[in-house]
Formats: C-alpha cells, sequence, structure tokens
C-alpha cells in the first residue's frame, strides 16, 4: 500500500496534459509541489526558447517540470535521488509520448561528482529545492559545478514563513550571491493562472568573472 499513488493532471497549452503519478509515502519527493507547476507553466510561456537546448533538472521529484521542458523540445535529464527513480521513470513513461525533445532520468546526490552530467546544460531548472539547512552547501557545490558562463538557472520556490524555513531561505541567497547573480522574475510574466504572490521565479547566472 506504500505505493500507492494518486495522478495529478497537468494541463498544457497544446495537446494533452501531462499525467503524474505522486505517491502517498515517501516523503517530500512523491508529491507535485506548487512551485513545480508555477515553473513548468512558465516553462510554456515560452520565455525561454527550450527547443533543442540541453536541460537539467535537480531535485526533480516526480519529475513535472522536467517533462514539460521536454514537451516543449529539450533533451532533459531529471536528477533525484535512488529512492526517486522509480517515480520519475513511471512518469517518464506515462508522458513519453508527450516528448518532443528527449528525457532521461539520473541519480544525482548534491555535491558529489558530477562528471557524467556534461557538457554542462543550458538550462537548470529547480522547484522547491530549499528546506534543509544541511543540503544548501551541497546544493551549492552542483550549481557551480554545473554552470558555465551561459547556463541559465531557473530556481522556483514558494516563500514559507514558519519556523526556520525564512533562515535557511535568506541563508541560501546570501551563499549564492557570492558566485551568482539573481533577477526575480516579474509575477506579471508568470503563467496567468498558475501563479501566486507567494511563489518566485528566480533566474540565476555565473558572475563573470
Amino acid at each position: 500500500a506504500a505505493m500507492a499513488g494518486f495522478v495529478r493532471e497537468l494541463e498544457r497549452r497544446a495537446g494533452p496534459a501531462l499525467r503524474l503519478e505522486q505517491r502517498a509515502a515517501g516523503g517530500v519527493g512523491c508529491v507535485v509541489w506548487d512551485a513545480a507547476l508555477v515553473l513548468a507553466k512558465f516553462l510554456e510561456t515560452g520565455a525561454c526558447p527550450l527547443a533543442r537546448r540541453h536541460v537539467l533538472e535537480l531535485g526533480a521529484g516526480t519529475g513535472a517540470v522536467g517533462i514539460m521542458a521536454a514537451t516543449l523540445g529539450a533533451n532533459v535529464t531529471v536528477t533525484d535521488l535512488e529512492e526517486l527513480q522509480e517515480l520519475l521513470m513511471v512518469n517518464i513513461e506515462n508522458n513519453k509520448h508527450l516528448v518532443t525533445g528527449s528525457i532521461r532520468a539520473k541519480v544525482l546526490k548534491w555535491g558529489e561528482d558530477v562528471t557524467e552530467f556534461q557538457p554542462l546544460p543550458d538550462y537548470i531548472l529547480m522547484a522547491d529545492c530549499i528546506y534543509y539547512e544541511e543540503s544548501l552547501e551541497p546544493l551549492l557545490k552542483t550549481l557551480k559545478d554545473l554552470t558555465g558562463p551561459d547556463t541559465c538557472v531557473l530556481c522556483c520556490y514558494e516563500q514559507r514563513t514558519m519556523g526556520k524555513n525564512p533562515e535557511i531561505e535568506r541563508k541560501y541567497f546570501e551563499l549564492l550571491q557570492r558566485d551568482f547573480e539573481l533577477e526575480e522574475i516579474p509575477l506579471d510574466r508568470h503563467n496567468q493562472e498558475y501563479r501566486s504572490e507567494d511563489i518566485h521565479i528566480v533566474s540565476i547566472h555565473r558572475k563573470r568573472t
């Protein structure tokens, strides 16, 4: 019963909806978070040309964002921990008839070697990846290892006011600004239906040395 899931449909502007399985048990990676929906629908606005681009999703969870990118013509690698690979595979399989680029799932543990993810991606996608203080340093190391001068990182997160969240968030952006330039994408450029005052999309680039 632990494997029991439920399907979340995500409409697309052109063609059938994505069907995303979620898991009732298994922690934060197993559900489609609002930030993932907001980022997926933002990609659909065409603000970032994805066709034939090399795209990597970090902390992909159900794979919603990466799969959406693959339906927009990108060549996508969705990454997460070993225990989420099965769910990623299921969702890739369920939506592969909608993919116009390519998509594959791979294990990537933040902070570890990224040699197999060369050449560097054009885009790195992250939705709701900031919630554990101990994962900030490994995540930043991975971001530095995977970004070239032309890589665009799109980070979408829901601002949470509970407990340590604001502090973790502040620390993350503080650390990030040592090596990266950040620019918030204004709300009026988000998808009109999939947007919220407390969900932010930040465009991140390596600082020019």
